[in-house]
């Protein structure tokens, strides 16, 4: 008998362990509670609670024992949560996959043969995020370049020169489909390669630096192909970036970029694609183990591009600034405050149109991350690839993404 695994077993039980999950407040005439919801997608389910119970799952951290939650509960309160009542939330999470234990890890497993053994990357939020069917798909992206918020109708001053990139939103289609548009009007009317380089952030967290996949990826508009002796090269000289391919199933803000990329390009030409998830921060850089890393996939992806032949244009999809009470601030963002935010932003993007990584990374450590710049990684990533010889910033926004008006702010960029 394995008295170690038996032993991390019961005390997982009694410790309980939340998975990484996110939430966000909402409210109902005057009462107000959190939704949470699993990101990776291994559960569908969500689960609306209280504040009360909320405090609860804060603490479900494996060092807390449900004794010791419920002590902090009437030390907060002033009341007795019963046990009974903690351990029906406790089996509730439980059936939802929103624990770590042998439930999750089963199907986890279950989740990586499947998507392993799929010869394909299917569009999971099509239908949900953007339209499913190609035809509606396709007045939907036009309907973002006409809309008053999208770009210009005159060309671009680009117009006709080798594109090397761009930077797009990663925030949901339906919103910020005008802000898109910016990006890949550029895309549209300038030479283009045939290969691209998708890099997008993980938003359900992983284990590895960058998560590549093989599958090609099917979209309403037809199915994105992967560069297959790029990736077979990658997979022989760096197999281990492929560990975490399963990242990609549920992945939106890759996939988000995907019709627009065959929009602008696709009725033009066949194009192929590597696509990568980042998952580092600005802070991780501080350790000499994931610079390896970086540089590791770096090299490998530029002598993968030399033995081909080929300059792809790099697209990194991402999101920047996270401010509001949905991601971790206690109260509402004010007009001052947003403001404040974008003059951040604005300055935070300079280094980006100046082609500067490390002052880009250096920009965000010194707020220590505080507005939770979630396209991070694969915008740095971009930047230590790119051979361009600058950037433009062509539009910038942001998005409500609730009641209590967090805010999410994101742009397009060009670089030629």
């Amino acid at each position: 008998m394995d008295m170690t695994s038996s032993t991390e077993s019961e005390r997982g039980q009694a410790h309980p362990v939340l998975r990484n999950l996110q939430y966000s407040p909402i409210k109902e005439q005057d009462e107000h509670y959190i939704v949470l919801w699993d990101p990776s997608g291994l559960s569908r389910e969500k689960l609306v609670l209280p504040l009360n119970y909320f405090f609860v799952v804060q603490h479900l951290d494996g060092h807390h024992s449900l004794e010791q939650i419920g002590a902090l509960y009437l030390n907060r309160f002033g009341e007795f949560l019963l046990p009974d009542k903690l351990e029906r939330l406790v089996a509730d999470l439980e059936a939802k996959l929103f624990l770590e234990g042998p439930a999750v890890e089963a199907a986890k497993e279950a989740r990586r043969t499947a998507f392993r053994q799929s010869p394909v990357r299917p569009a999971a939020f099509a239908g949900k995020s953007y339209e499913a069917e190609g035809f509606k798909l396709r007045r939907q992206i036009e309907s973002f370049y006409q809309s008053k918020e999208g770009p210009e109708q005159k060309p671009s001053p680009n117009k006709g020169k080798r594109i090397k990139g761009l930077v797009a939103p990663a925030y949901e289609v339906k919103q910020a489909g005008p802000i898109y548009a910016w990006a890949y009007k550029e895309l549209n009317e300038a030479e283009s390669p045939d290969l691209f380089v998708l890099l997008a952030p993980c938003h359900a967290g992983m284990d590895s630096l960058f998560a590549l996949t093989d599958k090609d990826f099917e979209t309403p508009l037809g199915t994105v192909s992967v560069n297959k002796p790029i990736l077979d090269y990658l997979k022989r000289q760096g197999g281990e970036f492929f560990a975490d391919d399963v990242a990609h199933e549920q992945e939106h803000a890759l996939e988000f970029q995907l019709p627009f990329l065959l929009d602008a390009v696709g009725k033009q030409k066949p194009c192929t694609m590597v696509p990568i998830l980042c998952g580092f921060s600005a802070q991780d850089l501080g350790e000499q183990t994931v610079r390896t890393g970086i540089d590791r996939l770096l090299d490998l992806l530029r002598q993968a591009f030399a033995a081909a032949g080929v300059e792809p244009c790099l697209i990194a999809s991402g999101d920047l600034a996270h401010i509001g009470m949905r991601y971790g601030d206690s109260a509402p963002p004010t007009d001052f405050s947003f403001h404040r935010c974008m003059q951040q932003d604005l300055a935070m993007l300079k280094f980006v149109e100046e082609l500067k990584p490390e002052e880009f990374a250096s920009f965000i450590r010194k707020e220590g991350d505080s507005r939770r710049i979630t396209g991070f990684a694969s915008i740095y990533t971009l930047l230590r690839l790119i051979t361009a010889e600058a950037g433009q910033v062509l539009r910038y926004d942001r998005g409500i993404t609730d009641q209590y008006n967090s805010t999410v702010t994101y742009a397009s960029m060009v670089f030629f």
